[in-house]
This record gives C-alpha cells, structure tokens and sequence, in this order.
C-alpha cells in the first residue's frame, strides 16, 4: 500500500525564513506561486520578459529573470516546459545551486533522464499537482485540495522530505492526500499514461471511430456524437464511480457490446505494442527522441498539429461546440 501523507504529517514551519522562487509563470507556476503566497510563504517569480512575467508583475509578485530568481532563493521550483529545462537549468540556474538549497520540480523528466544533474549537496524533490493548474488554485480557494505526488531523489540536508510536505501543504496538496513516490515511478507512468491512453490511445481511437463511421457513409455529424462528444459522459462516470460503477450506469445493449467487443479491439497485439511503448519510455528512447525534436524546433510536432488542424474531425467538432453553446 502506497504511503499517502494528510495535513498532519506536515508542517509549513519547514519554510519559514525561506525564499521559494518559482521558475515559470504559466499554468502551474502561476497556481503554485499564488497558493503558496496565501499560505504565508516568501515567493518569488522567475521569468523570462513575456506574458506570463507581465502577468506575475500584475499578480504582485516580485518578479525578477530566471538567473536573479535563483541566486535569490532557497527552494528553485522549476515548471518551465520539460523541453526548456535542461538548456535554462546549465544558463541560469546551475551555478546558484550550493550548499543548503533545494531543487524542486513537479515533474521528474529532466532529473530521472539526466538533463538536469544536480549538485551532491543540493536536495531535489518533486511535489506533483494530479491536476492542471487552474483546478490546482480553484479547488484552493475554495477550502479543498487536488491530490498530489511527493519524491525525494536526494536529501543531502536529511530536511528534504520534511520541506517537501511543507511545500505540498501550502500548494493544498495535503488537504486530499499526498502519494509518496520516485522520480523514476513518476515520470516512467505519467509518460506511459499520457502516450498509450489519456491522450494518445484516447485521441487516435476517436478518430478512427469517427473515420470508420464516416466512410460507411454515415453523417460526420453523428459521428461526432457517437465517437466524441458522448466520451465525455462516460468518462465523467468512470471518474465518479469506476469501471464497474459506468457499466451499471449505461443500458444492458452498451454493457454487452462493450464488454464482447472493447477486447477485440484492444486484444493481444494491441497489448504487446503497449509494452514496447512502456519499455521505450523505460530505456530512455523516447526521452532521447524527445530531446532530439526540442533541439532542432519540434518541425515534426509542428506538422502532425497542422494535420490535426485540417481533419473533418475538427472542423465538424467545431460547428457542433459552437451550434451546442460548448465554445464560444
């Protein structure tokens, strides 16, 4: 059973005296930085000269580059993109990194696949919303918490996970629950997550549903219906209730078909493809991958996003959202 820390199993005294810097103002930056700052922490805003530091300006927060940020501050919080890390981490950050101070992240790319290689005397801990970060300041506003992950990948100060629940305590991480966890865990399951299900696997079997229906000769509309926006509905129930909670949920027609005809679909192929995914992202093969598209400007993501621009998919789903009063 997973350690699982609450409220009471941390203390925001860890941090008293501290400067927290957050490196990155965008989703979770912004969200982390503000809920920190309302649970009585010194935070500071490191940032490029863009929007997101117009906005931590307009925030009222100090707000200085990335470089001043990290001289300045004991606790470095990086949430810039993963791609951005590395390079930003050698440029700016690398050199304030001494004795008594703390690396942190929320989540654990660029430390488990040695992008970034800290210092010995230096902790690095992880404190990892289960959330995007609007929900990560909403839910805080409003007395409640999302649930969050805690790694320690080296406690040079023998303080490291003690400042790590103060750090997932004033975020409002504790107030659900904090999983205790490793970097390798992290990173090796959120990558395998992302690609094979939540947005690859997801997204692709969408599509070739809705390309199915369509080339049978039935209206893209209905497709849409039946292969897309329905989704919603059904996951909303798997979240609420689990799998069996959605079976009992839809008509016994939809509970027979899909469970006679979903391991068909995902049979063992489909199964031995997921472990050759699992055992790429494991390898450090797609990191590598990864890192070799950042370095010469994502050309190959930026061709497969003009792609998914152009598909019916897209343009029929934008009429519906709009005809529905989904998007503006």
């Amino acid at each position: 059973m997973a350690k699982i820390y609450y409220e009471k199993d941390a203390d925001t005294r860890a941090l008293e005296g501290k400067t927290i810097a957050i490196i990155g103002y965008g989703n979770q930056g912004q969200a982390q930085a503000q809920n920190l700052r309302d649970s009585g922490c010194n935070v500071i805003i490191g940032s490029i000269k863009d929007a997101s530091y117009d906005q931590a300006v307009k925030d009222e927060f100090e707000v200085y580059d990335i470089n001043e940020a990290a001289c300045r501050a004991d606790i470095v919080h990086i949430l810039i993109p993963d791609e951005y890390q590395g390079q930003i981490y050698k440029d700016s950050i690398e050199q304030h990194m001494k004795e008594g101070k703390t690396l942190c992240f929320s989540h654990g790319f660029n430390i488990h696949f040695k992008q970034i290689v800290p210092p010995k005397e230096v902790d690095v801990i992880m404190i990892a919303p289960k959330s995007p970060g609007a929900l990560v300041r909403k839910m805080y506003q409003d007395g409640k918490g999302v649930p969050g992950l805690l790694a320690v990948q080296q406690d040079a100060s023998g303080n490291a996970k003690k400042v790590g629940l103060a750090l997932a305590k004033g975020v409002g991480l504790t107030r659900i629950g904090v999983v205790e966890t490793t970097f390798k865990e992290e990173v090796e399951t959120d990558l395998f997550g992302e690609q094979v299900v939540l947005c690859g696997g997801t997204s692709e079997l969408i599509t070739a549903g809705f390309e199915t229906l369509v080339k049978a000769g039935y209206r893209p509309e209905i497709a849409y219906f039946e292969c897309l926006n329905e989704l919603k509905l059904i996951v909303d129930l798997i979240y609420e209730h689990g799998m069996e909670g959605m079976w009992k949920a839809v008509s016994n027609t939809a509970e027979y078909g899909g469970r006679t005809r979903g391991p068909v679909i995902i049979d063992k192929t489909v199964r031995k493809k997921l472990q050759k995914i699992l055992k790429d992202v494991q390898s450090g093969a797609f990191a590598k991958e990864w890192v070799d598209e950042s370095k010469k400007g994502i050309p190959n993501l930026k061709r497969m996003r003009e792609a998914g621009k152009a598909h019916q998919i897209e343009k029929v789903g934008k009429d519906i959202r709009k005809w529905a009063g989904i998007e503006k």
